[in-house]
C-alpha cells in the first residue's frame, strides 16, 4: 500500500491489486484503513463453507466532516492527481484492473487511460449537492 502524506495529513492511499486481493483464502479480513478514517476500507478471503455470522449495525452519530472517496478500478486504468488541501498538486497515482484508491482529504481530478475503463465509486453521504459537497480547483 502507497500512502499520499502531505505535512503529516495522509491525502490518499493506493492499494495494488496483489494487496488488496493478494491475500490467501484463510486470511480472514484486512483492513487498509484506521479506525479514525470517515471511511473504512477492507477486503475478504475466507475459505468456502466459512460462515460469518449475521448482526446489524447500531445507531451511532457520527460528525463526519469531509467526504472521502473509495475508487475500485474493475477495468481499464486511469491516472490520479492528487492535491494538497489548498490546491497544490502533491502526485500522481497510476491505477489498473483491480486496484483500489481511498482519497482522504485534499482535491483529485482524473484522466482516463484506457478506452473501457470501468470504476466504482463509494463516499460517505448523505449528498448534499455539487454546491456544498465539492468546489471545482483552477
Amino acid at each position: 500500500m502507497h500512502e499520499v502524506i502531505h505535512e503529516g495529513l495522509v491525502l490518499a492511499r493506493h492499494i495494488p491489486a496483489s494487496e488488496a486481493w493478494g491475500h490467501d483464502a484463510n486470511s480472514g479480513l484486512k483492513f487498509f484503513s484506521p479506525d479514525s478514517d470517515f471511511i473504512q476500507v477492507g477486503s475478504w478471503a475466507y475459505p468456502a463453507g466459512k460462515e460469518l455470522l449475521a448482526h446489524s449495525h447500531n445507531e451511532a452519530h457520527r460528525d463526519v466532516a469531509w467526504t472521502q472517496e473509495v475508487l475500485y478500478i474493475r477495468r481499464g486504468r486511469l491516472r490520479a492527481r492528487v492535491y494538497t488541501p489548498d490546491d497544490q498538486l502533491v502526485t500522481t497515482l497510476e491505477a489498473g484492473e483491480g486496484d483500489v484508491l481511498v482519497l482522504l482529504r485534499g482535491g483529485h481530478g482524473y484522466d482516463i487511460l484506457e478506452d473501457g475503463t470501468q470504476v466504482l465509486e463509494i463516499k460517505n453521504g448523505p449528498y448534499l449537492g455539487p454546491d456544498v459537497d465539492r468546489r471545482r480547483l483552477a
